[in-house]
Parts: C-alpha cells; structure tokens; sequence
C-alpha cells in the first residue's frame, strides 16, 4: 500500500468510532420512526394520507409554521439591533452586552417558561402594573395562548439570532463605513448602502437557524400554550404517548425532519451555513 493509501486509511480509522455513533444514535432512530410511520397500524401510506385529509394535522402544521414564522422575524429584528448595538459598543461595554446575551442560555429552558407563566398570567406582575397604571380595567390574556408561546419563544431564541449575525457584523471593515462617512454618506446611507447588505449573510443564518429550532420546540409551548394551542412537537407527544397512536406521532415527527432537511438545503444554496455556523475554513 502507498504513503497515501495508509494516511487515507488511517483518517478513516480515526472518524470511524464518530462514524458508527451517528448510525447508532442518529440515523437508526430516524428510519425507525420511518418505519414505523409506514406500518402502524397498518402497512402503507395511510397515516401520510391525513397530511391531505385530516383538518387536525392540516390545523397543527399551519400553527407550527405561523408561530415559527413569526418568532423568527421577531428574534432576527430584536437580534439585529442587539447585535449592531455590540459591533459599535466599546470594548468594555461590548463584554457587558455578550453576558447580557449568553446569560439567558445558561438558564433552564423550564425556568424560564414558568417564569412567563407567573409575569404573564391574570394575576402576574404586568397585568397588575397595567391595571395600577390605568391602562387596562380588566386583566389581559397574555397566557395559555398563542401570544405567551410567541414570548417565550421569542426570549428563547433571541441569543441565537445574536450570534451568527454578530459574527458576521464583526467581520465588516470598520474603514468601509469610514470612507463612506468621508465621501459625504449620511449615517442611514451607510447602514442601508454597506452595513446592511454586507451583514445579510448573517441574517439568512440566523433566521434558519432560529427557524430550524422553533420547528421542533415542546416545553415552552406545553407550558405557555396551556394545551389549548398545539405545535407539532406537542401533538406527536399527545399521539404517542396518551393516545398511542404511534403511526401518526410518527409520520409528523418524519414529515419534520424532512422540512428541517429541505430548509437547510434550499439555505445552503443562498449562503455558505457552514461558516456562518463556524465549521468553514
């Protein structure tokens, strides 16, 4: 065997135990549930069939894709201004805006949710300022609803949209927007003519990022959706394990997976996600 024959076998002997972990861990469970969704509880594509027929999944699904719609423009705007405020801050206060935004990742994503559950709920600490203020005269729905699931998601994946687009904000050429401000560009002129587009490849990652995670979130809706407004994390839950219905968790946990993969493909041709994600040379 040649030099380059061993060093080829040698790379694949060293990835070979990471290898059979994703098979084992990763890509078994998936054609299992695959399976599963083909056979229960009859073979064939019955269970696929409810995509079409049946107005409950059409309903989950539509509910799915709206509040991850509208989490992620809400986290990549309120992301956007957190990370451009970090790019200009000074050094000191840029450390003090980074703990600002990891913070909250260090917190359990169940305290949290319990957390809006006591703010938000009738007898919680904003519906008491609002009423003290006069603003209201009765307490407000802002939980076990669709509005307290967008809140605490939206907290949620704030920091994630923060990051990917501070990386790539950090890698404009601060001399860019100096000779612009030179050749006489106002400040709205430089943002919308050179920061914004330059940092749009960030946007486009953070929002598949934030997007790819609402997709498959399960606590913070089971908490502050109170079960009267389902995702489709919690509908496959309720179908497997109260109802056992095992073919039709099944079938909406593979149809998820397949739009996760499908997002990611139809991303990667517009922006390289693997080095907005860190992974590129």
């Amino acid at each position: 065997m040649s030099a380059a024959g061993r060093t080829s076998a040698g790379w694949w002997l060293l990835i070979l135990p990471a290898l059979l972990l994703v098979l084992v861990f990763y890509i078994a469970p998936i054609l299992q549930v695959l399976a599963i969704s083909v056979s229960e509880p009859e073979p064939g594509f019955a269970n696929y069939e409810r995509l079409w027929t049946s107005e409950g999944v059409q309903r989950v699904i539509l509910t799915t894709l709206r509040i991850c719609t509208i989490t992620t423009a809400l986290a990549l705007l309120l992301g956007y201004a957190i990370a451009y405020a970090i790019t200009l801050a000074s050094p000191r206060a840029r450390g003090w805006w980074m703990l600002a935004v990891l913070v909250p990742l260090w917190i359990s994503v169940l305290v949290r949710a319990f957390a809006w559950v006591t703010l938000l709920r009738r007898q919680g600490l904003v519906n008491n300022m609002l009423m003290q203020w006069g603003l209201i005269s009765e307490p407000l729905a802002l939980v076990w609803n669709e509005f307290g699931i967008l809140v605490g998601m939206v907290h949620y994946m704030v920091p994630f949209a923060v990051l990917p687009m501070l990386s790539t904000m950090r890698e404009i050429d601060p001399r860019l927007l100096a000779a612009a401000r030179g050749l006489g560009a106002s400040r709205g002129q430089v943002f919308r003519s050179i920061f914004l587009p330059l940092s749009t490849p960030g946007v486009i990652a953070a929002g598949v990022l934030v997007f790819i995670f609402s997709l498959g979130f399960y606590i913070t809706p089971a908490i502050l959706g109170g079960g009267k407004t389902l995702m489709a994390a919690e509908w496959i839950s309720l179908q497997i394990l109260d109802l056992i219905r095992w073919g039709l968790g099944t079938m909406l946990a593979t149809v998820l997976v397949l739009a996760i993969l499908v997002t990611l493909i139809v991303f990667s041709r517009v922006v390289d996600l693997r080095r907005m994600f860190g992974t590129g040379g």
